[in-house]
């Protein structure tokens, strides 16, 4: 592998400037102002051995599989509540949680059709699962893309390993959305050029063969959605949408907005068309939900968690929240609210009086935090920014979950790496970087 590396190494910069002009950047809305930026590929692959990617397929497989099954109950019978598993007023003040979407059941009870799990590995092997992404994850099209050019660039590096092929990913979410389509076109709703991952909604529209669909594209008429095309006007049957629920339907929920569909949810409730992901998911991938995510797999699943979650306390909790404010300087702290690595919040980086202030903090809203120990996650090796030298950085795996008619785990992932050598932030709005993830074949 030594040799084949060596070139895949040799070949980064034509990687990069490659990635660069086929535009895969994302974008960034800071103080108003919107910018591009490139995000920065590392040609050192991340290696799952086969022994090791079949217990994350299965624990990923058993943790969606639940949380396709809480949603499913929390928008219904609501029994997880009832028999005291998860707290009622957790659930029902979680921002994420929509009362709109109540007794609405989507085409074959699945309400996460791409789940994208983050998880990082600890020093001894062990996985943990930091958060699950339910309702928009991107970042599929970066591990895809990097592949095809590495391929051409260093062909030599996979006909000389056992790796996985990785092309199919277009194919499995086409699965998806083919098998959730209420009858018309498969369409994959993007909010336009200046949202951060238009380039992803781009590609994934030529990788399945959908519509790309922007505002003003689709309407609907007595509860059926419909597209403009080039041919007239065609019938939707599945609507990948990359846009946040609060955005989606102006006549359902936040009035002003300009990029949604007005009466698409009246489509969806009449279940003339499917929305991938469901509207409402946002529920399930509440950070504090993700405290009861093993919980769930036991209730509904009647198993035991083949992956386990970060060691996590609730404030919420009056035990928890106690010992959160007494250990608070070994711990993170995470707003439940944010994301993008936004709201994470090192409490050995703080001063002793910022310290004091976080504490005040977690006493008036203990609901909105969630704190967890710090696991001292594996460094990987990536070459650093004059492309000689070898260094180590802290590195997270986002695994794409699509289910459909059934759960499959996409044979790769997306690597993201910390380009700061004192930082566990891995996000590409943080400045990180990525990899390939090469999943190595029995």
């Amino acid at each position: 592998m030594k040799a084949s590396l060596k070139n895949l190494i040799g070949s980064a910069p034509l990687i990069n400037e490659q990635l660069a002009r086929y535009g895969v950047k994302f974008g960034i809305y800071k103080d108003g102002v919107f910018n591009e930026r490139l995000f920065p590929f590392d040609p050192i692959p991340r290696v799952i051995p086969a022994a090791s990617w079949d217990v994350l397929s299965r624990g990923l497989r058993q943790r969606v599989t639940a949380l396709n099954r809480f949603l499913a109950d929390i928008y219904s019978d609501k029994r997880i509540i009832a028999d005291g598993v998860v707290p009622e007023d957790f659930v029902f003040s979680s921002s994420g949680y929509l009362a709109e979407c109540e007794g609405i059941v989507p085409p074959h009870g699945v309400y996460s059709h791409i789940s994208g799990i983050d998880l990082v590995q600890a020093k001894d092997g062990a996985w943990y699962v930091l958060e699950d992404n339910l309702r928009i994850p991107s970042g599929a099209s970066y591990p895809l893309i990097a592949r095809g050019l590495c391929r051409k660039c260093s062909p030599q590096a996979f006909s000389g390993n056992a790796v996985a092929d990785n092309r199919g990913y277009g194919s499995l979410l086409r699965a998806v959305m083919d098998g959730m389509n209420r009858g018309g076109i498969n369409v994959i709703y993007t909010p336009g050029r200046f949202n951060a991952a238009y380039f992803e909604h781009a590609y994934l529209a030529e990788q399945t063969g959908a519509v790309l669909a922007q505002p003003g594209d689709i309407f609907v008429e007595n509860d059926v959605a419909y597209c403009k095309t080039l041919g007239g006007r065609e019938r939707v049957g599945a609507l990948y949408r990359r846009i946040s629920d609060e955005y989606l339907d102006p006549f359902t929920f936040r009035s002003e907005s300009l990029i949604g569909i007005p009466g698409i949810m009246d489509a969806y409730r009449a279940g003339n068309v499917a929305l991938v992901n469901a509207p409402g998911n946002g529920v399930a991938d509440d950070k504090g939900i993700y405290y009861f995510v093993p919980k769930m797999v036991r209730y509904y699943l009647g198993e035991e968690p083949i992956l386990q979650n970060a060691p996590t306390y609730l404030p919420f909790y009056e035990d928890d929240r106690r010992y959160v404010l007494e250990n608070l300087e070994r711990l993170v702290i995470k707003d439940v609210a944010e994301a993008g690595g936004y709201g994470v919040l090192f409490g050995r980086d703080m001063t002793e009086e910022k310290r004091s202030e976080m504490r005040a903090l977690i006493k008036d809203e203990p609901r909105r935090w969630i704190a967890q120990e710090v696991i001292d996650f594996k460094d990987l090796p990536v070459m650093d920014e004059d492309g000689e030298t070898q260094v180590e950085r802290k590195a997270d795996l986002r695994a794409f979950v699509l289910t459909g008619k059934t759960v499959e785990v996409w044979k790769s992932g997306l690597t993201r790496f910390s380009r700061n050598p004192a930082s566990f932030i891995v996000n590409s709005s943080q400045g990180g970087g990525f990899k390939d993830t090469w999943i190595l074949a029995k």
